[in-house]
């Protein structure tokens, strides 16, 4: 109870202040416990961080195991279980970022069980015959994506945050295991594919003026940012 209780505690400072709020002293005023208390359960404040992300980490693995219902589609099950990582990603930021730059030598025992719960989702979309490379492959490159997407997001200011850049993201490591376009796709996608190889090579166009290249560069990038504003609505 009295562990559990000081676990809590830190986890409130660190969702509230960060990594800098969860001094002993602060944790053991919210818990109403001493500080030798801490000292006796968790060793030091690192165990005690450990312990938190143990905690939170924990829910997230048994939540992210929810997905695996045998009602959706295994596409569907795994674009649910991408959402659920990035969700977690963008709502725990102060430990995600000191899970993923400062990761643990052993992965702790949640982590352990949401890494298995990708490869349940994998192995379905191997038996559904959907995968065109290995299922460790495909878990590591979902893994990868997932990881690098949410510190990716993370990175930006959250008032000009790239809230389309999960599905984009999503879509293109399912086509790379998979070979499939997700539903619901963007139906501007090949429209703006050609946007975005003419905006590269629009320096190469020497036959117009260097105010109409700016011009030009102009235009495509007014729509390329038009389209990609479509896919985060």
């Amino acid at each position: 109870m009295v562990r559990a209780k000081i676990v809590e505690a830190a986890a409130q400072l660190l969702s509230e202040g960060g990594a800098r709020a969860v001094t002993t002293r602060a944790v053991a005023e919210r818990a109403g416990v001493q500080a030798p208390t801490i000292y006796r359960l968790f060793g030091d404040k690192d165990g005690l961080v450990e312990a938190v992300a143990e905690s939170v980490m924990r829910d997230y693995a048994s939540a992210k195991a929810a997905d695996l219902d045998d009602d959706l589609d295994p596409v569907g099950a795994l674009r649910a279980a991408w959402q659920r990582h990035i969700d977690f990603g963008l709502s725990n930021p102060e430990l995600y970022v000191m899970l993923s730059v400062h990761p643990n030598a052993d992965p702790s025992p949640a982590t352990i069980d949401g890494i298995q719960v990708l490869r349940r989702h994998v192995a379905r979309m191997a038996s559904a015959g959907l995968l065109v490379v290995s299922e460790r492959r495909a878990v590591d490159m979902i893994h990868a994506t997932g990881s690098g997407t949410v510190l990716a997001l993370l990175a930006q200011s959250s008032d000009v945050r790239d809230h389309g850049l999960a599905d984009v993201v999503f879509g293109a490591v399912l086509a790379a295991i998979s070979g499939l376009r997700p539903a619901g796709v963007d139906p501007w996608q090949d429209t703006l594919a050609a946007l975005v190889r003419i905006g590269a090579v629009v320096g190469d166009l020497t036959p117009l003026t260097a105010q109409e290249r700016g011009l030009l560069t102009e235009w495509i990038e007014r729509c390329i940012r038009a389209f990609e504003a479509s896919t985060a609505t």
